[in-house]
C-alpha cells in the first residue's frame, strides 16, 4: 500500500536520493525546499513539490495546510534540509563577533529550527501507528566540524529526537537520526572540494571510499520499513567507520 512521504531538502543530494528510494516503492512523495525550480527538475515519478523556507513559521504553516488538504496522513517525515552557514560567501566578512552571531544563528536556523518547526507542525498527522520521523545529523555532531556551529546545530537534533521518541512512542511512531560522514555528490560544500581534502576524508574511513547519497537513502528507507518497527531513539552513523578514526 502506497505511503505518504514528506522530505525536506528534497531537491538535491541525500534528500533527492531518498525521494527516489521511496518513489521506487510506489509511495507518494512531497518534496520541500526553497527553490521551486530545483524541486520541479528532479524527475521523481509522481512527486509533488512545494517551495518553502522552513525557517519561517508562516511558510511552515502553509506547508501544514497543504499536507492536510492534499495528503491527510504523513507516514514518513524525513528532514534533510540544512547546510553550513560558514560556507556562505559573506560568512567571514565584518566584525568577528558579528560573524560568530551570523554563522551560529544561521546554522541553528538551517539545521535545527527547520526540523523542529516542520515536525511540530506535522506530528499530529503522523500515521498512528506506523509513522516514522527521520532526522539527518552528521559525523560532525560527534567530533566537531572545524567551525563548531554546524556540529552544534546537528547535535541539537539528538536530544530533540530522543524526547520526541518518548512522546510519540505510545502512538506507535518511531523517531531516529542518521548521521552521515563525508558524502560525495552533494551541494554541502557549495561545489567540488579540493582533491587533497577529499582524499584525507576518504582515508579516515575503514571502507576506503566516500559515502554516496544512496548509502544514506538506503538507511533511511530501511528505518522507515516495517522491519525497523522496534527501533527508535537511535543515532545511526553512516560514515564507513570514519568516526572511529585511524
Amino acid at each position: 500500500m502506497a505511503r505518504n512521504i514528506v522530505i525536506s531538502g528534497g531537491g538535491t543530494g541525500i534528500g533527492l536520493a531518498t525521494a527516489w528510494a521511496f518513489a521506487a516503492d510506489g509511495d507518494r512523495v512531497l518534496l520541500l525546499g526553497r527553490r521551486r525550480e530545483v524541486l520541479e527538475s528532479t524527475g521523481v515519478p509522481g512527486a509533488v513539490v512545494r517551495a518553502a523556507d522552513l525557517t519561517e513559521t508562516a511558510d511552515v504553516r502553509d506547508v501544514a495546510r497543504f499536507v492536510a488538504e492534499e495528503f491527510g496522513t504523513v507516514d514518513v517525515l524525513v528532514h534533510s534540509a540544512g547546510g553550513n552557514a560558514a560556507f556562505a560567501a559573506d560568512a567571514g566578512s565584518g566584525d568577528p563577533l558579528d560573524v560568530a552571531a551570523r554563522v551560529w544563528s544561521g546554522n541553528f536556523r538551517q539545521n535545527t529550527l527547520t526540523a523542529v518547526l516542520l515536525t511540530e507542525a506535522l506530528k499530529d498527522r503522523l500515521a498512528d501507528p506506523g509513522g516514522r520521523v527521520l532526522f539527518l545529523s552528521s559525523i560532525a555532531a560527534f567530533r566537531g566540524s572545524g567551525t563548531g556551529s554546524y556540529a552544534a546545530a546537528k547535535a541539537a537534533l539528538h536530544p530533540y529526537a530522543h524526547d520526541l521518541a518518548r512522546e510519540l512512542g505510545p502512538r506507535g511512531v518511531t523517531v531516529n537520526v542518521v548521521a552521515p560522514g563525508y558524502i560525495d555528490d552533494t551541494e554541502f560544500f557549495g561545489g567540488p572540494i579540493e582533491e587533497a581534502r577529499r582524499q584525507r576524508l576518504v582515508a579516515e574511513t575503514s571502507t576506503g571510499r566516500a559515502g554516496t547519497p544512496g548509502d544514506v537513502a538506503a538507511t533511511l528507507h530501511w528505518l522507515a520499513s516495517p522491519a525497523a518497527g522496534h527501533i527508535t531513539s537511535q543515532i545511526v552513523q553512516v560514515n564507513g567507520g570514519a568516526e572511529r578514526g585511524h
